[in-house]
């Protein structure tokens, strides 16, 4: 069968390792159940909570954690625009995140070695959405709460409910990376 037309893999959260062990690099997916969101200042406080032995505000143990800080809600909305935010600014706080127990990470971009070889050793996967696609992905959030931070703004973690949430492995835990792989398809002649 061609790659393209595969069906996505359905998931529900948390993952767990079996659940993400299938996975490949290139496989479309559709989550469903509760996924955290975090960004850059959110990541520097969970990771110096974890060095001083403090209790996260959620339990990382096979959860999945969304790099955006969504737009404000309107009125009879759940959420605002909710588009991914560039990986690589999480990069030096996620291999602490993945040893915790994170299954799975999701934004825009590629990932640093450190952290693919993070993701090899926790058995976690990287999910790319693609940038300005945060409407679609809005229509996937069934509910938004803060749970911590409320005082960074947009860069306050959620506890989102998702039912369908598109996106697609970009790292897998065999340390394959869809970005490279497709790209040498093209340099191939």
């Amino acid at each position: 069968m061609n790659d393209d037309v595969r069906k996505p893999v359905r998931l529900a959260t948390p993952l767990s390792k079996d659940d993400v062990a299938r996975l490949r690099a290139g496989d479309r997916v559709l989550l469903s159940g509760v996924v955290y969101t975090a960004r850059d200042a959110a990541h520097m406080r969970l990771v110096d909570a974890l060095e001083l032995g403090e209790k996260l505000p959620f339990d990382p143990q096979g959860h999945v954690l969304y790099y955006t800080g969504p737009s404000p809600t309107r009125p009879g909305q759940v959420i605002g625009s909710a588009g991914p935010t560039t990986s690589s600014r999480m990069d030096a706080y996620t291999p602490a995140l993945l040893e915790a127990g994170l299954r799975a990470t999701i934004g825009k971009g590629k990932r640093s070695d450190r952290v693919i070889q993070a993701m090899k050793r926790f058995g976690a996967v990287y999910f790319g959405v693609v940038g300005g696609v945060a409407a679609l992905i809005a229509g996937s959030i069934t509910a938004c709460e803060v749970i911590a931070f409320p005082e960074l703004g947009p860069e306050a973690i959620r506890r989102l409910e998702v039912k369908d949430f598109p996106a697609f492995v970009v790292n897998d835990v065999a340390g394959r990376d869809l970005y490279d792989e497709a790209a040498a398809k093209y340099r191939s002649p």
